[in-house]
C-alpha cells in the first residue's frame, strides 16, 4: 500500500491522528536508512515514511525526519508531505504559530493541484490549530469545509475522525448533545470500517462528556474502555487527557488518594512525550488536588508550573502571528486568481495579433471561409449551451413552483382550521349577547350565571387559542424571546392551576389545585408555563365530566420532571407517530365539544426542544394519557 496522507485532527485538549501509511515497520525502515550508498531519492522516501509513522508520536523525532526530508525535496509532492509533518509536530509542541504556517503551506500546494482530500485534511487540521487556540468559530468554520469535502469524496475513515473533531468543538462550547451527535455518528462509522483506534478515541471523547454531565460511572466506563485500547496500541499520547479527566471524577467522589495518581500519572506521559497540553493540564489537576489535602508546597509547585505552560500555548503574540500567517495566505491566494486573470488578458491579445497577420496574410477567401466556419460552429455551440440552460433553469423554477404550491397549500389549510375554530366561539358570543338580553327581560338570574359561564369559556376558548397561535407564529419566524433565568418550578405551574380551575370544575373534573415543590429550574418562564398550561388544558378538553387529572413535580438526574395524567379517551395509536407535528388532519373535538387545530402540542414540543429538555408519551384509549417533561435544573 502506497504511503498516501497523515490526517490530523485536534480533539478537545487533544490530537487525534489517523496515519495512513505503509505496512512497514518502524525498525524496518530505521534498519535500511543506515544502510550504506543510499541515493538521495531513497533516503527522501525513508525520511517521510519515518516522519509520518503512526507509531512516532513524538514531536522532536517527526521534526528531524520531516526536516531532513525537506532539504532532499524536489517537487511540490515531496514537499507537501515534509510540510504537513512539521505542520503536525509543532502542533504537537504547542507552537501553534509555526504549525499553521506549514499547514497554509500544505493547503496553498493542494488547492493548485486540484487534490480535494489532501486540501480537506489541511482544513481540518488548520481547525485544530484554532480549537487549540481556542477560536471556536474558525475552528468550526475549517472543519465544516472539510467535512462537505469527505463526504463527497466520500472518505469514510476521515469523515469520521473530523467528525469527532467537530464534536470536540461542540463540548468546548457546552453544546453537550451536539457534541454527542457528532460522536456517535463518527463511531458507528469506526466500528463498520473495523477502527478499533478511532472507536477508543470516540469512546473515550464520549466519556469527556458525560464527566461534564456529571454522568461519572458512564464517563469512567468508555474512558477506561478506551485506554485499554489505546494502552495496547502504544498511543500514550490521549491516554494523559482521559486519565487527567478520571483524576478529576475520583476528586469529586472524595477519593483523594486514586485521583492523585491518576493525575500524577497523566503528567508524567506528558513529560515524557513533550506534550504542553498534557503537562498544564495535568499541573492544574494537581494543585487542586494537592491544595484540598493542604499540601501546599506541591501545589504551589504544581500552579506555577500550570502557569508557564498555559502562558506558552495561549499568548498574544502567537496569536498575532497566526492571524498574520492567515492573512498572508488568503493575500497570496487573491495574487495567485489576479496573476491567472492577467495571464488569460495577454493570452487572448496574443490570439488577436495571430488572427490580424492571418488576415493580412494574402488568402482573403480561404481566411474568410474558414472564420465563417468556426463563427458558425461557435454558434451551435452557444446555441445547444443556451438550450441546456434554459433547461437547466425551467426545471429550477418547475421546482420552486411546485414548492411554492405546497407552501401554499399548507397555509390554506391552516388558516381554514383557524378560522373554523374562531367562528364557533365568536358565534357563541352573537347568541349569548341575545339570551343575556332576554334572561335580564325576564329576570331570570340563574339562567344568566350558565350563560356567564358558557361567555366564560368562550372567552378562554378564543384567548387560548390567540395565544397558541401567536406564539407559533412567533417561533416559526425565529423571533420567540428565549430569556432563561432561574425560576421555581411552583412559578411555571401554578398560574396554570389558577387559570384553569374554573374549567375543570364546570367539566366536574378533579384537578390538582396546586404545586409546592423547592425545584429551581434555568428556563424561559414564559415558554415553559406555555408547556404547562397547553397539556393541562388539553387534559381538561378530552377527560369527560367526573375525570381526574393531576400534575406534580419530581427530579431526575439534572432534570425536574412534570407528568400531566388524566383518566381521559386516550390518543389512537396511528396518531402517536404524528402527535408533534402538523401533518394531516389534526383537528380533534373535546368531551364537550371543545375543538382545536392540534397547534398546542406543536408549540408544547418546539418549547421543550427550545429549553434543552425532553418529552415522553404514554397513553391507552378508553384509559387515559401522561405527558412526562423533562427540563434542566438550575446549577
Amino acid at each position: 500500500m502506497k504511503n498516501l496522507l497523515r490526517a490530523c485532527a485536534f480533539t478537545g485538549s487533544f490530537l487525534f491522528c489517523l496515519s495512513v501509511t505503509g505496512m512497514d515497520t518502524l525498525d524496518s525502515l530505521r534498519h535500511a536508512l543506515e544502510q550504506k550508498n543510499l541515493n538521495d531519492s531513497i533516503k527522501l522516501n525513508l525520511f517521510l515514511k519515518i516522519s509520518t509513522h503512526p507509531s512516532v508520536t513524538n514531536p522532536d523525532t517527526i521534526i528531524k525526519y520531516a526536516n531532513q526530508a525537506l532539504q532532499l525535496a524536489k517537487t511540490d509532492q515531496q514537499r507537501n508531505r515534509a510540510f504537513y509533518a512539521l505542520g503536525d509536530a509543532h502542533r504537537l509542541k504547542g507552537e501553534l504559530s509555526i504549525s499553521t504556517s506549514y499547514y497554509l503551506k500544505s493547503l496553498r500546494i493542494y488547492k493548485n493541484k486540484g487534490n480535494l482530500l489532501g486540501e480537506a485534511a489541511t482544513l481540518s487540521s488548520l481547525g485544530a490549530v484554532y480549537i487549540q487556540q481556542k477560536n471556536l468559530d474558525l475552528s468550526l468554520l475549517y472543519y465544516s469545509d472539510a467535512l462537505i469535502i469527505y463526504r463527497n469524496e466520500k472518505d469514510s475513515i476521515n469523515l469520521a475522525v473530523t467528525l469527532l473533531n467537530t464534536g470536540e468543538v461542540f463540548r468546548d462550547l457546552d453544546m453537550y448533545d451536539s457534541a454527542l451527535n457528532f460522536y456517535q455518528e463518527s463511531k458507528l462509522i469506526f466500528n463498520l470500517q473495523h477502527y478499533n483506534y478511532g472507536t477508543a478515541y470516540t469512546m473515550g471523547n464520549i466519556g469527556l462528556v458525560y464527566a461534564e454531565q456529571g454522568k461519572y460511572d458512564l464517563a469512567e466506563q468508555n474512558m477506561n474502555e478506551a485506554i485499554q485500547i489505546l494502552e495496547k496500541m502504544g498511543d500514550r499520547y490521549p491516554i494523559a487527557v482521559y486519565e487527567t479527566s478520571l483524576a478529576e471524577i475520583y476528586a469529586k467522589r472524595g477519593n483523594v488518594k486514586k485521583a492523585l495518581l491518576y493525575a500524577e500519572h497523566a503528567l508524567s506521559i506528558g513529560q515524557e512525550e513533550g506534550l504542553k497540553e498534557q503537562i498544564r493540564d495535568a499541573s492544574l489537576t494537581l494543585s487542586d488536588l494537592y491544595k484540598a489535602t493542604k499540601s501546599y508546597e506541591k501545589a504551589y509547585h504544581h500552579q506555577s508550573q500550570y502557569l508557564i505552560y498555559r502562558d506558552s500555548i495561549n499568548n498574544e503574540e502567537v496569536i498575532r502571528q497566526m492571524a498574520d500567517l492567515r492573512t498572508e495566505y488568503e493575500v497570496g491566494q487573491k495574487q495567485t486568481e489576479i496573476d491567472l486573470k492577467q495571464a488569460e488578458v495577454e493570452l487572448l491579445e496574443e490570439e488577436a495579433k495571430v488572427n490580424r497577420l492571418m488576415l493580412w496574410a494574402g488568402l482573403i477567401v480561404m481566411t474568410l471561409l474558414i472564420g465563417l466556419s468556426i463563427v458558425l460552429y461557435k454558434l451551435y455551440r452557444l446555441k445547444i449551451k443556451t438550450v441546456r440552460i434554459v433547461r437547466e433553469r425551467r426545471e429550477v423554477i418547475e421546482q420552486q413552483k411546485n414548492d411554492l404550491d405546497a407552501l401554499n397549500k399548507t397555509k390554506d389549510k391552516f388558516f381554514s382550521l383557524i378560522s373554523h375554530d374562531l367562528r364557533g366561539p365568536i358565534s357563541n358570543f352573537t347568541g349569548v349577547v341575545q339570551l343575556i338580553q332576554q334572561q335580564i327581560a325576564n329576570q331570570d338570574y340563574d339562567e344568566l350565571r350558565r350563560i356567564g359561564l358558557i361567555l366564560e369559556d368562550s372567552s378562554f376558548e378564543i384567548s387560548a387559542l390567540l395565544d397558541n397561535l401567536l406564539d407559533w407564529a412567533m417561533s416559526q419566524q425565529g423571533h420567540f424571546p428565549y430569556k432563561p433565568e432561574e425560576v421555581s418550578a411552583e412559578d411555571i405551574c401554578n398560574p396554570s392551576l389558577r387559570v384553569l380551575r374554573n374549567s375543570a370544575k364546570a367539566k366536574q373534573i378533579t384537578m390538582t389545585e396546586e404545586i409546592i415543590s423547592d425545584l429551581m429550574l434555568q428556563v424561559d418562564i414564559n415558554s415553559a408555563s406555555t408547556i404547562i398550561r397547553n397539556l393541562l388544558n388539553n387534559a381538561l378538553k378530552f377527560t369527560s365530566e367526573g375525570g381526574k387529572v393531576t400534575l406534580s413535580v419530581a427530579q431526575s438526574e439534572n432534570f425536574a420532571v412534570f407528568t400531566v395524567q388524566d383518566t381521559g379517551i386516550g390518543i389512537a395509536k396511528d396518531k402517536m407517530q404524528t402527535l408533534f407535528g402538523f401533518h394531516g388532519n389534526r383537528k380533534q373535538w373535546g368531551t364537550k365539544g371543545e375543538k382545536g387545530v392540534g397547534l398546542g402540542l406543536n408549540l408544547v414540543h418546539e418549547f421543550i426542544l427550545l429549553n434543552h429538555g425532553k418529552i415522553e408519551v404514554d397513553s391507552e384509549e378508553g384509559v387515559g394519557t401522561t405527558f412526562q417533561i423533562y427540563l434542566p435544573l438550575s446549577n
